[in-house]
């Protein structure tokens, strides 16, 4: 596996591939790495010739300072999983690398509509350096086919509509959540855990497997499911922030369950902030 740590690196070798007539996945991440990255890298050497993975924990999507400080950093064993992955290129930029005039400064993608609600709401500005980032990331790559898993739904959205309305020349792919035994959905937050709060973590999806039983056998009371199940974490030790029947396509809110809808939840486990979702077909 090659290591870029410069623009020029990555883009030098990317020339040479294109030159080649290869094409390219990218699998942009934070480093952290579990079996959901790998899953999607595995997707990727299944569909194009060269895979490029990054790393880089961008400031630029963080709302709080704490949270950005306290990000897992695991660069080393993050290196030894993508060499056992068969990534062709890891492209390790800076934050000055990316933002070399500063974060103030740079010129920021906004995604309108799908940016402002769930977690543009709990996280204001988040999904603007999510899509500003991505977006930089694409126009330095140029990669064919880009992964995303559906654990961040939104952001999943987030970057389809950006690269719909901007007509950027990629594809994007996603790939279904990896789960823990007990149904947890994987995220480099869960390392932040504690034995009891991890525990705990997974009662998060199973009260959104409870949440769809009773929304097919009340469609109606949408509302008020939701509301009960936002009760049923806060009694289970969380701190709920949402719980919201959406459409899968533009999270517009369902007023009553049919095909194409998506549940999405946000919730605190004491300082770590879990999320989850399932799609409803």
């Amino acid at each position: 596996m090659k290591i870029a740590d410069s623009i020029e690196s990555l883009t030098s070798t990317v020339k040479q591939w294109r030159k080649q007539g290869l094409s390219i996945g990218f699998v942009p991440t934070m480093g952290n790495l579990h079996a959901g990255h790998i899953a999607l890298v595995n997707e990727a050497r299944l569909k194009c010739d060269k895979v490029v993975a990054s790393i880089f924990v961008n400031p630029l999507q963080f709302n709080e300072v704490d949270d950005f400080a306290a990000y897992p950093k695991t660069l080393q064993e993050d290196q030894q999983k993508l060499v056992y992955a068969q990534v062709d290129l890891l492209f390790l930029p800076s934050s000055e690398e990316i933002y070399p005039e500063g974060q103030a400064l740079i010129s920021k993608v906004s995604v309108p509509a799908l940016s402002d609600i769930l977690e543009g709401e709990c996280r204001p500005g988040h999904f603007d350096g999510v899509a500003t980032v991505v977006n930089k990331l694409f126009n330095l790559v140029r990669p064919d086919i880009a992964f995303f898993g559906q654990k961040d739904f939104q952001q999943l959205l987030v970057i389809q509509k950006m690269v719909s309305d901007l007509c950027m020349p990629v594809q994007i792919f996603s790939v279904p959540t990896q789960r823990e035994e007990d149904g947890l959905a994987m995220s480099s937050r869960n390392s932040r855990l504690t034995p009891e709060q991890r525990g705990k973590a997974a009662l998060l999806h199973k009260i959104l497997r409870q949440l769809t039983d009773e929304l097919q056998s009340s469609p109606e009371s949408v509302a008020q499911l939701e509301q009960g199940a936002m009760l049923q974490l806060e009694k289970s030790g969380f701190q709920p922030e949402y719980v919201s029947l959406r459409h899968s396509s533009n999270l517009r809110p369902m007023s009553h369950l049919k095909r194409g809808s998506v549940l999405l939840a946000a919730a605190r486990l004491g300082n770590v902030r879990l999320i989850d979702n399932l799609v409803l077909n």
